[in-house]
């Protein structure tokens, strides 16, 4: 059974707020959604001890400077606006795991991506946004939390939809602890971008599915990263699994959780059940489900904080938020 159909009357849930920054950016979004932005920086301060995160912090503002990030400018905005901690630490932290796909709309024209994103952090699903962006290459939806600067989930009518998923931990050297440091050293040596913020540039400047899938796999990144791209044409879906400077490309009908399905590569999958939930993404993909009603174990979970559907030729988009006990908002609805 569909665990999202067993929740109380959604009408009785909020919407989620749909914000026209036209061509403001993710400070602009911070500014006017002050209180979802401070709301989630109080939740990362009730579970990291707030040490932890002032040495993340000046850490992790050192090496966005070091690299010349773009988007460090607004990362300090926000943090000057919230007045606390954790924001420079907060937007460069991947612990999700994630079930995505896409493959041709059986019920109306061009492509769609269905995509989960999990996260045990409470208050995601509540305080989803969406932003309707402008940028050189276009108008683009955004499927964000105000405080965040990199993009995860978003749509760009008439160009494309996309969204990142988080590979395994690569195993090393059969300790986790290792592992994960070994990673962290490496990141903190390179001046790539973070695969969010790839994503976001991506939206920003990509006029077609061909030039964002080109951004995507030769661009080089800080760490690896799995993307899901559809594109307006029914054949226009691929997964692009990103090394560092490497990709491995997988065609329609693509789907991906948190597993390595190219490189040959030992990972500690992030999340549970990665096999299942994209077998079940798959079957989902080739039976035309739509309306959610594709949200069903192992994709659904406790963990699950956004569900999103999106075709960029037809220009609608669903959205829908959770928590740990089920549905957080009403489900969002938007066309082009």
């Amino acid at each position: 059974m569909n665990i999202a159909l067993q929740a109380p009357d959604h009408r009785t849930l909020p919407e989620i707020p749909v914000v026209d920054l036209e061509s403001g950016n993710a400070a602009e979004l911070a500014r006017r959604e002050r209180q979802r932005a401070a709301a989630l920086l109080g939740i990362g301060h009730a579970h990291y001890p707030g040490w932890a995160l002032n040495w993340g912090d000046k850490r992790s503002r050192r090496w966005l400077e070091k690299q010349a990030n773009p988007y460090l400018i607004e990362i300090d905005e926000i943090a000057a606006a919230l007045g606390a901690p954790g924001t420079h630490l907060l937007n460069i932290s991947y612990e999700w795991a994630c079930t995505t796909g896409a493959d041709r709309d059986h019920r109306r024209e061009g492509c769609r991506m269905l995509r989960v994103l999990d996260w045990p952090l409470p208050g995601l699903g509540r305080h989803v946004v969406v932003a309707r962006q402008q940028a050189p290459a276009g108008p683009w939806l955004n499927v964000t939390w105000p405080g965040f600067v990199g993009t995860l989930t978003a749509m760009a009518p008439g160009r494309f939809a996309a969204a990142f998923n988080q590979p395994p931990l690569r195993r090393r050297t059969g300790l986790l602890a290792a592992d994960w440091l070994v990673d962290r050293i490496k990141v903190s040596r390179s001046r790539a971008l973070p695969p969010a913020h790839l994503l976001r540039r991506v939206f920003e400047q990509a006029k077609d599915f061909a030039e964002a899938r080109r951004m995507i796999a030769e661009t080089p990144l800080c760490l690896p990263a799995f993307f899901v791209l559809a594109g307006t044409k029914p054949h226009e879906a691929t997964v692009i699994e990103r090394l560092e400077n490497k990709a491995f490309l997988h065609e329609a009908p693509a789907a991906v959780s948190n597993h390595f399905l190219g490189p040959r590569i030992a990972g500690q999958p992030r999340g549970s059940e990665t096999g299942p939930r994209r077998r079940l993404m798959l079957e989902s993909l080739a039976r035309g489900g739509r309306d959610f009603d594709w949200l069903q174990p192992p994709i659904l979970s406790g963990d699950t904080r956004l569900a999103v559907e999106a075709n960029a030729r037809t220009g609608e988009l669903l959205v829908w938020g959770f928590e740990p006990d089920g549905p957080a908002t009403r489900p969002l609805r938007l066309a082009a």
